[in-house]
């Protein structure tokens, strides 16, 4: 087995669109209308690996937009992947910290506040 997807709540999908696919680098890989009016996303990393599924909160369901995810993205150049990341705008509250388990993380926001963590791992 291995893990598919994560999922998250956005408020605003061509917002999301941008971030996910013009900042990141994402492949968007699903854009389907969902039965309350929103619409159902798909994001694959570059490199491949797991999805991040985005979608507006159904209605009637409590769910929270803009909170930590516990979603980390690996990458093998914390350093320049902040720089990267940073110069497009994107917001680091956390810089690159070398870490007592041995490898180094950041964390960002997306427009929504879904803050997220940078891993690099040492091998």
């Amino acid at each position: 087995m291995r893990m598919r997807f994560a999922s998250i709540f956005v408020s605003d999908e061509d917002q999301a669109i941008d971030f996910y696919v013009n900042k990141l680098g994402f492949e968007l890989l699903m854009d389907n209308p969902t039965p309350f009016g929103g619409r159902f996303l798909a994001f694959m990393p570059p490199g491949g690996g797991t999805w991040l599924v985005a979608s507006r909160p159904v209605p009637g369901i409590q769910a929270q937009v803009g909170t930590r995810t516990n979603i980390a993205w690996e990458t093998e150049d914390i350093d320049g992947t902040y720089e990267r990341l940073k110069a497009k705008g994107i917001q680091f509250p956390d810089p690159p910290k070398r870490q007592p388990w041995g490898g180094a993380q950041a964390t960002f926001a997306d427009p929504d506040g879904n803050v997220f963590m940078l891993h690099e791992i040492q091998k």
